[in-house]
């Protein structure tokens, strides 16, 4: 036994140093193989190669080269400073990237001004809605907001010069509350000093400021287009200063046309943007968005994002727009006058509104007509139908207010409107923009609840109404909205939003009473449309909603 056991352990060590020994010489022989192969490849024979050479430029002109070209030179770059306000104690930090707030309700008066827009009101208020759609856009740093340490608030824009003799056109926001605004040209040589700028004029409605730098020779301009001409689908290219990188150039194509900001207050009706997908970021704002033939169509002022950076949608302001503007701000008032008449209109009706007031062709619904004010005085009122000015047809509240707030103060106007279907003429003198809205007043009266009365309405419709409460302003008549039942017929047409509004009418049939309100419900059948006219008890004065639907 112990001989065989010495003998299996003698050839199990013999098997093991076998095996050792043979990936010893495998390890070893690969070596020398891998060594004689970088020797050989070092010895590889290149003479016969030939060494590249750069070639001669060529140019390949192309239409966005040439525009580049043209253009670039009266493209400029404009930055800010704000210096420190000793009376400011807490600074309210401001983002730069997001539009100022939007008020809740336009101001009264205003020609055009969707005051009963409630829905589009509300959207995006919580929730940081506006603050994450429609975005001004400057290069400028959140934090430097001026304080009491001494810090300096700075910011960055571009701009574009319109006269040799150094007129430049940019965006109000850019230059907003500056103390400082230093222009620098594109030929400016690098690190060479910004030229002193001073401003001419600017227009918080438009977004557009005209600021001015001295010059001893003429600087290139551009050349203006006129904007109604661009089609969506059209190329077009912008220039600018994103990120402070200036002269930089992007191109995109005109996607939409006549945008107008949600909730944008009295602004709104003076603000219908041209859309487009050219890169527009941070410090691109005040420049010029050209057309292909060179021409300026619009001047960058917005983008919509959620980063604050370029999401592929940018918004310029006409240059038919920027030029109506920039002439007024250059004359010796330096500001632009507006046509009003004192009333205003609820932008976007139902279809079943439309049919009912009889304007399913064309023309504006007034809401509200301001005591005292223009078109008050020509005897115009709350449901007359506006559908046309000196024989113009009005197609809708954007031409309506395109077309008045044109007219200078003092000025006659021939208005042709509809009245329980029989079109008559008015001559209204046009009034003075900021005045009618300085002489514009709400009242306070209001109502309050009462007992309803579930009946036909609620049981149709979906909505509880009541008399008014004793105490109820002697001018105000109709029925109390109490409330709207969750997935009705009034409900999907929107009335729950009117919860607590006054309606005054239903089918241009007055309401005193619930009475009244039944008889007239009750009369509507399925498949005909109804529309109700409501105003708020509390602000009577801020003139009626129009709400209808075809009945189911």
């Amino acid at each position: 036994m112990k001989s065989l056991s010495g003998w299996l352990r003698y050839r199990r060590l013999t098997s093991t140093f076998t095996i050792l020994a043979t990936l010893s010489a495998g390890i070893l022989i690969g070596s020398v193989v891998a060594h004689g192969v970088r020797g050989q490849e070092s010895k590889v024979d290149s003479t016969d190669a030939t060494a590249l050479q750069i070639p001669a430029p060529r140019q390949l002109p192309t239409d966005f080269t040439r525009i580049a070209k043209e253009v670039g030179p009266a493209v400029v770059n404009i930055s800010t400073e704000t210096l420190p306000k000793q009376s400011l104690q807490q600074p309210h930090r401001h983002n730069p990237h997001s539009m100022q707030p939007f008020q809740q309700q336009p101001p009264d008066g205003g020609d055009g001004g969707d005051d009963d827009q409630d829905q589009d009101q509300g959207q995006g208020q919580g929730q940081g809605g506006l603050q994450d759609f429609f975005n001004r856009f400057f290069g400028m740093n959140p934090d430097q907001v001026p304080d009491q340490s001494g810090q300096v608030r700075e910011s960055l824009g571009s701009g574009f010069i319109v006269d040799p003799k150094g007129y430049i056109i940019t965006n109000n926001h850019v230059v907003e509350k500056a103390d400082r605004i230093m222009v620098r040209l594109a030929s400016d040589p690098d690190g060479s000093q910004p030229r002193p700028a001073k401003v001419i004029g600017v227009d918080k409605f438009t977004d557009i400021a005209v600021i001015k730098i001295s010059t001893d020779r003429p600087l290139p301009t551009v050349k203006l287009g006129n904007s109604d001409g661009s089609e969506v689908g059209d190329w077009v290219i912008a220039i600018g200063s994103p990120f402070a990188l200036s002269k930089t150039v992007t191109a995109g194509i005109v996607s939409a046309k006549n945008r107008t900001l949600p909730g944008g207050g009295a602004a709104s009706q003076f603000q219908h943007f041209i859309q487009t997908d050219a890169a527009i970021n941070p410090g691109n704002s005040g420049g010029p968005l050209l057309n292909m033939a060179g021409e300026v169509i619009g001047v960058n002022t917005a983008i919509y994002t959620q980063s604050a950076g370029y999401e592929g949608i940018g918004f310029a302001m006409p240059s038919n727009t920027v030029i109506n503007t920039y002439n007024q701000l250059i004359g010796p008032e330096h500001k632009v006058i507006r046509g009003s008449i004192g009333i205003s209109f609820q932008a976007n009706t139902s279809s079943a509104v439309s049919r009912i007031y009889g304007f399913k062709s064309g023309g504006v619904l007034i809401s509200s007509v301001r005591p005292n004010q223009p078109a008050a005085n020509a005897g115009l009122k709350v449901g007359d139908i506006i559908v046309s000015i000196d024989g113009q047809p009005i197609k809708d509240g954007d031409e309506l207010v395109s077309n008045i707030s044109s007219r200078h103060p003092g000025s006659t106007i021939d208005i042709g409107y509809l009245r329980n279907g029989q079109e008559q003429h008015a001559k209204v003198t046009v009034g003075d923009w900021e005045k009618v809205q300085a002489g514009a007043g709400a009242d306070d009266d209001q109502g309050s609840d009462n007992n309803s009365t579930p009946d036909t309405a609620q049981s149709r419709l979906g909505v509880t109404v009541s008399n008014l409460p004793q105490g109820a302003p002697q001018t105000l008549h109709g029925v109390l909205i109490q409330s709207v039942k969750p997935g009705s017929f009034a409900d999907e047409i929107g009335l729950d939003q009117y919860e607590g509004g006054v309606i005054t009418s239903v089918n241009r049939h007055p309401v005193r009473n619930v009475n009244d309100f039944q008889t007239v419900v009750a009369a509507i059948h399925s498949g005909q449309d109804i529309a109700f006219e409501i105003v708020d008890p509390q602000h009577p004065g801020n003139g009626s909603a129009y709400i209808g639907g075809t009945l189911p």
